[in-house]
């Protein structure tokens, strides 16, 4: 198509009714050829209807996205505005509803047939009297045509649902709405059709011809009638003002509502349209305004460049972007197809598309459109394969799109199953009618056809049948009443309305009641509602005037009052000031809504700060500066608990009297963390919980409402779920420490327990009875004090303490002595095979023989290797015991290392217990640093500097120390390693 003088264009203004479309097919008839783009498929099929009855069937083409009629010389092409083929010149181009170039998702496609769609005779622009400025600035060489209305239209005010007069249009803006409104007439007054955008155009075409037949009286519809359905309707009735236009909810402007109302009344017959259901009436002007169709004029249209390059990905979405040059115009937002673009050009379609073929069937894939409704990546998976089978092996493959076609080949299900299967079906009738895209386009565009169709008829069915019980009769009967009788509520949340369950209330969300039979759940949502919505402004009254006291905050992070669920934390801005999630229904809005939210936020300010006092209060502490208060800033930000080895050096350099101002704050020095101890309890560390998980993964995850429990229990420690992150058991006031999380005021009563035995020597003489534990060279043994303490002994016990940083040494203990008694047969045989034996006994390394493998093994192949059976049995030894001595991790342990040394100063300090874990740097070996206020001792005594023995000293106790191959093990003179020892000497 091409421009052509300006004669040739004309604009047909005016508002419904005023056969703007009719006087279009005439004049394409009048010429050899034409083609005429209209807003709706199913208003297409109306037209390509009558163009057939006037010139016959191989005259006319009927091209829509999901439908391809073309004859082999087609003279007239009737077409949806967006299928329209821009490439094929015709005498006469007519484009209808020319106004809808305003609308977000659809405008820039009918801008651009203003602009470019041409006849080669004369070309039609058709629309509302508002578009005629637009038209005058983007088209100046238009003649405009305005054309006044047939019939009258007047305001006849508002009237109940049920006393609507025949022959009327209920018009509502959801499916619940029409659902509902539908059956209480159904009920009332015999029947309703109803017309949807969603619904197929066949089914649309069936519910249409019950009422143009009269066997219903009332038609129940959307806005989908607005749009040139020619309908026998007396008088239009709005149930309801605003719409949801697909990214927000807003009322209807004046235009919008003329276009609805100029249903009413079909050429010389007048029209009415009113309010009914609830809605507020029109005022004055609103009515002055649609009763003589002035609207305010449109002055800006939706606009996307058209002159694409597809030379590559890049230069494709880069000509998409291009903004307008005329201030009449402004660039359309994103559309489905552009989010498609995105999708691909990000995955494997991407490094497929290369060359101007390939980017042109990119967009075309692109173009594919989104009838289901679903996210931009899930269309994206489709359109990607797709465009994959299109450039691999130049065809969809037939497996994949006969498994997508055989789900939805199913006429079985209620009113939204079938709905979404036809919504399914209309993507794949999308993609048979496209040129070259499959291998048999023919039979797939059957087959789909097929399927669309009897979807349709079950759809239609399902529409037309008797549904609706006693509860719902109930519940239409009350829909908008003012007198109807206030719902009872019991203490379950029951909600009965004359004796019939309704449904249940929970807070402020309803749950209607599941219906047996086959009646659409959401077509009784409105009326429930309506029911329930003073129940739902009495709640909100009486939440916003409740005391702190009805409030709770649960592990999984939602809010209860009164025991029900009202709300649920999500991350905030800040880790102490979460956002505040409403779980209501739409039912609460407008002033009730800001009610309940200032008061749970209030609440929710509150119990944090009262909660968390002592955390909040060292976010910015008056009386510290510098380091201190940056480590005040830093336990308040860790919520009141801190790894003391992160602040190490900060600590170290901290003076008594600043040491001081933060114990003034609850602070305290521990050997292993720095922390508020009453910060350390049950309810803080809940909070807490739930106000990391919301930063760090979300409350859902693993051990957030579990680990609660555990500290509630008051348990001292207990094994970890490798699941759960570490970091929770933390935050729940845990160290992990090997296998188990310790509570951290337990772990540094541990370390309280453990710093006087390593601060002393057992071998060396001390006053009085040692402490139990106490061991030689510093060490210390496990005492029931301390597993008590942790709840656990053994390898538990043992795998914290390493963690901890401390390493043991295990030597065998001697066997108890045996005491001789009369001589045994038994022990004549050992004599005579102790002395037998020397022969045979090889020597023994003394290192090894004192070692636990070699103890063993000596006795077993050496003592007794001749002795029967059941004499072994009864000389066997017991199995050796070993003696385990702890020691802080970095030292060499053996006796001699320890006798006689002096301890080091600072070895009783409790933060080298810490030692050296697997993920951090291995600890000086000088013994664990002492917590706050710790005194320093030596050998039990205080001060003696930094307790290192002098040069003199340290030589005289390595004069003193054997030769290693010198030292020799002691052994029980009655014991069979004293036997042994004696064997191997004779042999020497």
């Amino acid at each position: 198509m091409s421009f052509f003088p300006s004669q040739s264009v004309k604009a047909i203004l005016g508002p419904t009714n005023t056969g703007k479309t009719y006087y279009a097919i005439e004049r394409m008839l009048a010429h050899p050829t034409g083609m005429i783009g209209l807003p709706l498929r199913l208003l297409a099929r109306e037209v390509y209807t009558r163009v057939v009855e006037r010139v016959g069937e191989q005259a006319v083409a009927l091209v829509t996205g999901e439908e391809r009629i073309v004859s082999a010389k087609p003279r007239y092409w009737v077409a949806t505005v967006e299928a329209m083929p821009m490439d094929i010149h015709v005498d006469c181009v007519a484009v209808d509803e020319i106004q809808t170039a305003i609308d977000f998702d659809r405008g820039h496609v009918f801008t651009d047939r203003i602009l470019k769609a041409r006849g080669l005779q004369e070309t039609l622009l058709l629309g509302s009297a508002t578009m005629a400025g637009v038209v005058r600035k983007l088209v100046p060489q238009a003649e405009i045509i305005d054309r006044p209305r047939f019939s009258q239209l007047t305001y006849a005010g508002s009237k109940k649902l049920s006393r609507q007069p025949a022959r009327s249009a209920i018009v509502a803006f959801s499916a619940r709405q029409v659902y509902a409104i539908a059956e209480l007439i159904r009920r009332e007054r015999g029947g309703a059709a109803v017309v949807m955008g969603a619904l197929s155009p066949r089914t649309r075409n069936a519910q249409v011809e019950l009422y143009q037949n009269g066997d219903v009286d009332f038609l129940v519809a959307t806005d989908a009638i607005g749009m040139g359905l020619n309908l026998d309707i007396h008088h239009v009735a709005f149930a309801d003002d605003t719409k949801f236009d697909g990214h927000q909810s807003r009322p209807l402007t004046p235009s919008e509502l003329g276009q609805i109302a100029g249903r009413a009344g079909r050429h010389r017959h007048n029209g009415t349209f009113g309010v009914t259901g609830g809605t507020e009436g029109f005022d004055e002007e609103l009515v002055v305004a649609l009763e003589t169709h002035d609207f305010e004029p449109v002055k800006v249209v939706q606009w996307r460049n058209s002159n694409l390059n597809f030379g590559s990905i890049e230069g494709l979405r880069h000509s998409l972007e291009l903004a307008p040059q005329d201030r009449t115009l402004t660039r359309v937002p994103i559309a489905t197809d552009q989010q498609a673009l995105e999708f691909l050009a990000r995955n494997e379609a991407g490094a497929l598309a290369r060359g101007h073929d390939a980017v042109k069937l990119l967009w075309e894939c692109c173009q594919i459109p989104d009838y289901q409704g679903i996210s931009p990546a899930a269309h994206g998976e489709i359109v990607t394969r797709i465009y994959s089978d299109l450039r691999r092996i130049g065809a969809v493959k037939a497996d994949w799109i006969a498994e997508q076609v055989r789900f939805c080949d199913n006429a079985e299900g209620d009113i939204d199953t079938l709905s979404n299967r036809i919504k399914q079906i209309r993507t794949w009738t999308f993609v048979a009618n496209r040129k070259n895209w499959l291998e048999d386009p023919t039979y797939w565009r059957e087959k789909t056809r097929d399927i669309e169709d009897r979807l349709s008829d079950a759809l239609h069915e399902r529409l037309t049948q008797r549904f609706v019980d006693r509860r719902t009769s109930v519940l239409l009967r009350h829909l908008k009443d003012k007198r109807m009788v206030s719902p009872e509520i019991t203490e379950r949340g029951e909600v009965r309305l004359e004796g019939h369950l309704i449904g249940t209330l929970e807070g402020f969300r309803f749950t209607l009641a599941r219906n047996d039979g086959e009646m659409d759940a959401k077509g009784l949502r409105g009326a429930a509602d309506s029911v329930v919505a003073p129940e739902i402004h009495h709640r909100a009254e009486r939440l916003a005037g409740s005391p702190n006291e009805e409030f709770v905050l649960a592990t999984d992070g939602r809010l209860r009052w009164r025991g029900e669920i009202v709300a649920e934390l999500a991350e905030g801005d800040s880790l102490y000031r979460p956002r505040i999630i409403m779980l209501a229904d739409e039912t609460l809005t407008g002033p009730d809504l800001e009610k309940v939210q200032d008061r749970l936020s209030l609440w929710l300010r509150h119990h944090i700060n009262t909660v968390l006092e002592q955390v909040m209060a060292l976010e910015a502490p008056a009386d510290l500066e510098g380091t201190a208060r940056g480590l005040a800033y830093q336990l308040f930000e860790h919520i009141g608990l801190l790894p003391r080895n992160a602040v190490a050096d900060e600590v170290k350099g901290l003076d008594q009297d600043v040491r001081g101002k933060l114990r003034k704050l609850g602070i305290k020095f521990g050997a292993y963390h720095i922390y508020l101890p009453l910060s350390l309890k049950p309810a803080p560390r809940e909070l807490a919980l739930i106000l990391y998980a919301l930063k760090h993964g979300g409350v859902r995850q693993p051990g957030v409402t579990d680990i609660p429990h555990i500290v509630l229990s008051g348990r001292t420690s207990f094994v970890v779920d490798p699941e759960v992150d570490t970091r929770l058991y933390e935050i729940a006031g845990f160290k992990v420490a090997g296998s188990r999380a310790v509570r951290v005021d337990i772990l540094e009563r541990l370390a309280d327990i453990i710093r006087p035995l390593i601060a002393l020597d057992a071998s060396r003489p001390y006053a009085g009875d040692l402490p139990a534990g106490a061991a030689e060279g510093n060490g210390f043994r496990v005492t029931v004090e301390m597993t008590s303490l942790l709840g656990c002994s053994g390898d538990d016990f043992a795998s914290i303490l390493s963690s901890l940083g401390y390493r043991v040494r295990r030597t065998p203990k001697a066997p108890a002595p045996v005491v001789p008694a009369e001589a045994s047969e038994e022990s004549e045989a050992l004599e005579q095979s102790l002395e037998a034996a020397p022969a045979s006994v090889e020597p023994v390394d003394e290192a090894a023989a004192a070692s636990e493998t070699v103890g063993e093994s000596a006795v077993s192949e050496g003592v007794v290797p001749d002795a029967a059976p059941a004499e072994a049995a009864a000389t066997e030894p017991a199995e050796p015991e070993f003696d385990e001595v702890w020691f802080p991790g970095g030292r060499r342990h053996n006796d001699n290392n320890h006798r006689g040394r002096q301890p080091r100063r600072g070895e009783g300090d409790a933060e080298g217990q810490q030692g050296r874990r697997n993920d951090r740097p291995r600890h000086n070996g000088k013994g664990p640093r002492r917590g706050d206020g710790e005194e320093r001792t030596h050998g039990g005594k205080p001060g003696h500097g930094k307790g290192r023995p002098d040069k003199a000293d340290r030589g005289e106790r390595h004069d003193r120390r054997p030769p290693r191959e010198e030292r020799k093990p002691v052994f029980d003179p009655d014991s069979p390693f004293a036997a042994l020892a004696a064997l191997r000497g004779k042999s020497e």
